[in-house]
């Protein structure tokens, strides 16, 4: 992932630096634009999705506090028909001589569209008295039930069962009816004295369901409704859930305290309202899920993302025409330096545009008109440079040496020695040839061993083969070019200092190889040596520089131009000790034809 990021920044900073700077300012432009309008639109989203959530919530909390007051009063109801019964009905009976059953009629005709059935029992769990249904089914305890013993348990309160089918009483149509019942402790009077009773009030499931069935929440909600203890009292899937072919979280959501909360449900985040029922501690649970929280989230996407589009593409259009008209100037301005660049002598320079661009074609068309007198100045002194270096070049030969060397052809002419003469002449004009080489700096390495042997040749003559010289080119130098004139004066030096001390058998060998991707080459003599101290002088800038006899070069001149034009890691090195001859050693890098033309043009002016 890293190596992909650090590629795509890189071609990114690639097309960068080929582009136009109207396409730099356009596209930069539209590019902070369109940043700032999705940022807005997120804003706007994020405030539009935080708005419609906080929409929901109200409106669920609003339909559960509907749902809580139908259901309220739906349970008031079965309330008062229980308070009824008890207060108006059973306390006012004595049953030696008195029956509930006609008081316990006329109530549940005044209620039967809510109403399966009143019962009364005695503290045995007898029936005492019931309408409509009238009889147990056989093996029927009511004692035994739940209903029951919580109403003994607690006397004060009145008690809600969760919905169960009834089958405490025998049912002429044999169908089975889902039930709430409504117990509570009372006492019933015989003959004046009170005993222990319970009142059941079993009210129709239906009644529940219907209060919860109609209603609608946002985004495909629902909600259900528990007991305090999170058992599914309606659920619009409840009999799913009982065949376990469907889950609710209704466990924990009954344990929620009353108010809206968000949770995470088999990978579904949805939002739960929870509110407590009066009296029964039944829970209302509201659920929605959060993708259902705003229903035209899907539009308002849509409609921002054209919205998105159209801006950019409108910003696009109108920053690349606002970008035209900063760029063209800069445009114009580039299209003349590349004129000028091309060697065009007049190019005319328009100075509009912004006010910094302005200034820059003035400064650009000042700079231009100085270039061009300095220009001017530049040839012609390099053309006195040239005659300046012809002179240099042609003061490196010694004129002792060439009158000396004159000298010596015309004593030999008049001793009828013609051969050497011819021999001294020739390589003369080669010496003269090869030292010149048309200007160049670099030359082939061919060359300068050539110039070195015609060198030598001279002074053999001259010293009457006083010493013996032989010059060789290892494997590898083939082709190798050099910086010129950089052995002859080191061959003086061995000539005129070390060779001064021998009176015979001198020798003198310069041998050229490769060592690495390098060009060395050693000018050996076994002449009178040097002393440490004076080896470490030889080299030293900071030391006065004692001219030699040979071409006024000089070793360290020769040291000199090799570091300026190679720089540190290369120039010469000497070793010698007293009585044992001295080497200098040139250390060059090793030169293509290709490089050292290179080298020469960026000599060249």
């Amino acid at each position: 992932m890293k190596k992909l990021f650090a590629r795509a920044a890189a071609s990114l900073s690639g097309r960068y630096r080929t582009m136009s700077i109207q396409m730099v300012i356009s596209l930069s432009f539209t590019a902070a634009a369109v940043a700032g309008m999705v940022l807005m639109g997120l804003s706007l989203v994020w405030r539009y999705s935080a708005g419609t959530e906080q929409l929901v919530r109200e409106n669920t909390e609003r339909v559960l506090g509907q749902v809580n007051m139908n259901m309220d009063s739906y349970l008031r109801r079965m309330m008062r028909v229980s308070d009824t019964m008890y207060y108006r009905i059973i306390k006012n009976a004595d049953l030696a001589t008195q029956s509930l059953d006609e008081g316990m009629e006329l109530l549940y005709e005044e209620n039967r569209d809510e109403l399966i059935s009143i019962a009364v029992f005695d503290s045995k769990g007898a029936l005492v008295a019931g309408t409509p249904l009238t009889a147990l089914k056989e093996g029927a305890d009511p004692a035994s039930s739940d209903w029951y013993q919580a109403a003994l348990d607690k006397m004060e309160n009145l008690h809600f069962s969760t919905p169960h089918i009834q089958r405490l009483f025998a049912v002429p149509d044999e169908n089975f009816r889902w039930v709430v019942s409504l117990s509570r402790y009372v006492q019933l009077t015989r003959e004046g004295s009170t005993y222990s009773g319970v009142l059941l009030v079993d009210m129709g499931f239906s009644g529940i369901e219907q209060v919860c069935r109609d209603v609608e929440l946002a985004g495909g909600g629902y909600i259900y409704l528990t007991d305090a203890a999170g058992e599914l009292i309606y659920h619009p899937r409840q009999q799913l859930i009982y065949a376990g072919l469907d889950t609710e979280n209704n466990l924990a959501d009954a344990a929620l305290p009353d108010g809206t909360h968000t949770e995470t449900f088999e990978g579904e985040r949805r939002l739960v309202t929870v509110k407590t029922v009066g009296y029964t501690g039944w829970k209302l649970v509201g659920v929605v899920p959060r993708a259902g929280a705003g229903d035209d989230g899907g539009y308002i996407f849509l409609f921002g993302l054209s919205m998105l589009l159209f801006s950019a593409f409108l910003m696009a259009f109108l920053n690349f025409r606002i970008s035209a008209r900063i760029s063209d100037p800069i445009r114009r301005l580039e299209q003349s330096v590349k004129e000028l660049e091309a060697g065009a002598r007049e190019v005319a320079i328009k100075e509009d545009g912004c006010y910094e661009v302005r200034r820059l074609a003035h400064s650009i068309a000042s700079m231009v008109s100085t270039m061009r007198h300095l220009m001017d100045d530049i040839i012609l002194q390099e053309k006195r440079k040239r005659r300046s270096e012809l002179e240099v070049l042609q003061s490196q030969i010694n004129p002792h040496f060439l009158y000396n060397t004159l000298d010596s052809v015309i004593w030999m002419t008049e001793a009828g020695r013609y051969d050497e003469a011819i021999q001294m002449v020739t390589s003369l004009a080669r010496l003269f040839r090869i030292a010149l080489s048309r200007g160049r700096s670099f030359i082939p390495l061919a060359d300068e061993l050539e110039h070195a042997r015609h060198y030598m040749t001279i002074q053999q003559i001259r010293y009457q083969d006083k010493f013996t010289a032989a010059v060789s080119a290892g494997e590898g130098t083939e082709g190798l070019y050099t910086l010129k004139l950089i052995v002859q004066p080191l061959l003086e030096n061995a000539i005129y200092h070390g060779m001064a001390g021998c009176e015979e058998d001198g020798r003198i060998t310069v041998t050229a190889k490769r060592d690495g991707g390098d060009l060395v080459i050693d000018v050996s003599d076994n002449g009178v040596g040097m002393p440490p101290e004076v080896v470490e002088r030889l080299l030293d800038e900071s030391q006065p520089q004692t001219r030699s006899s040979g071409s006024g070069i000089g070793v360290r001149n020769v040291h000199r131009r090799i570091r300026l034009t190679f720089g540190e890691g290369y120039g010469l090195e000497v070793f010698s000790e007293p009585d044992e001859g001295t080497t200098v050693r040139i250390r060059l890098p090793a030169l293509t034809a290709e490089e050292a033309a290179q080298l020469q043009r960026e000599e060249e002016p």
